[in-house]
């Protein structure tokens, strides 16, 4: 159904706002570019900047510096309605006194577009988007997922360059957030209409986007796939941010052939460690997702112990159990550690059937090559 034949990139050139009255800008110099029927998830914390930068894009921000370009054309300065966008937002924003029909193409008849072909670009969004057996019902008659979909209709019938979604899901629960999603998702693909899409949900921002953009205090932290970012966190930032439950991050110090944690020596990356002395840093952030430390020793609980060392202290890092989640196939322990004289949260994942007991201790230690070395003075990236 995709009517627009130009290249829709979307390219946000060192783009900057400065609120008035303050110094500090809410998005410094964003640089960021999106292909043609590219899924783009911007994603970071309250007051990061996502929305400022997805506002810039519709035009409903000023630009301060830099430029936005949408295909060859530059928009930094035109209006909204110049622009060839469409917008969804968290909240609906449909008349309640219109059928779902006339919701949908509305903005074609405030064109001035005839009613036959309304009426068939109509037809086709809600084919799409399941609503036929809708048409006629007003809003109020209609689910939250519903009314969602009828506010993705209307942005279909326009046959936008680019759609533009602000947190289009956060009005609707758990279930059906989930089931939503996959819907866009799974749309924009057929669709093949450039996307950027906001959201607060790392989960959401994983699970739809082709590229995820991390903001943090308006600079951007590190645009790439899910899995590179996961894989690869560019800094300290991104690695907590990004994961459910979060990647576990644990100062320890240098030591001869790698890093000392707990009973053991974790080999780590030669280069990260020269790259941490050149900094004058004597100790690094190790980060581990729960999924990749193995239990070396376990003692109380159902679980049956994986191995034991013959030495009197334990190998690894001693963690004391406080909370388990048993989802079935896997549970994720949640409990402290002493780390450099001070108690740590972590977080471990283990087989779902063979939980501990809480008040049980584990010593853990990381799989090898499943480390994450960061720079405890800049936070940056130290290993490959």
């Amino acid at each position: 159904m995709k009517g627009a034949l130009t290249m829709a990139t979307v390219s946000f050139d060192k783009a900057t706002r400065i609120y008035p009255g303050s110094t500090k800008p809410a998005v410094d110099s964003l640089e960021i570019e999106i292909e043609d029927g590219e899924f783009l998830v911007l994603v970071g914390p309250s007051g990061c900047g996502k929305s400022t930068s997805l506002r810039m894009l519709a035009g409903l921000e000023d630009v301060n510096a830099g430029a936005i370009r949408i295909g060859e054309r530059d928009v930094t300065h035109l209006p909204p309605k110049d622009r060839d966008i469409a917008m969804v937002f968290q909240n609906y924003a449909l008349y309640p006194h219109m059928s779902v029909a006339a919701n949908m193409g509305f903005a074609l008849k405030i064109a001035g577009v005839d009613k036959a072909t309304i009426r068939q670009k109509v037809e086709e969004a809600a084919k799409i988007l399941d609503l036929t057996e809708y048409l006629d019902r007003k809003p109020k008659a209609l689910s939250g997922g519903q009314r969602q979909r009828v506010a993705m209709g209307r942005a279909i019938v326009r046959e936008p360059q680019v759609f533009l979604m602000d947190e289009p899901l956060s009005n609707l629960d758990a279930k059906l957030r989930v089931s939503t999603r996959t819907q866009i998702a799974s749309l924009q693909r057929r669709l093949g209409i450039t996307t950027v899409y906001v959201t607060h949900d790392q989960v959401e921002a994983m699970t739809m986007g082709d590229r995820v953009a991390v903001l943090k205090d308006g600079l951007l932290q590190q645009v790439d796939s899910p899995r590179n970012m996961y894989d690869r966190p560019a800094n300290l930032f991104v690695a907590g941010f990004i994961g459910s439950p979060a990647m576990n991050l644990v100062e320890v110090p240098i030591t001869d052939g790698g890093v000392k944690f707990g009973n053991s020596v974790v080999p780590v990356n030669r280069e990260a460690l020269s790259a941490a002395a050149d900094k004058g840093d004597r100790t690094v952030t190790v980060g581990v997702r729960p999924e990749h430390f193995d239990i070396v020793e376990q003692n109380g609980g159902a679980a049956k112990t994986l191995s034991k060392e013959t030495a009197d202290a334990p190998a690894g890092l001693a963690v004391s159990v406080n909370v388990v989640e048993e989802l079935g196939a896997d549970g994720y322990v949640y409990g402290t550690a002493e780390v450099g004289g001070e108690q740590k949260d972590l977080v471990v994942r283990v087989n779902g059937r063979q939980v501990p007991d809480k008040g049980a201790q584990l010593h853990v230690v990381p799989r090898p090559g499943e480390t994450h070395v960061f720079s405890t003075s800049t936070g940056e990236r130290l290993s490959d």
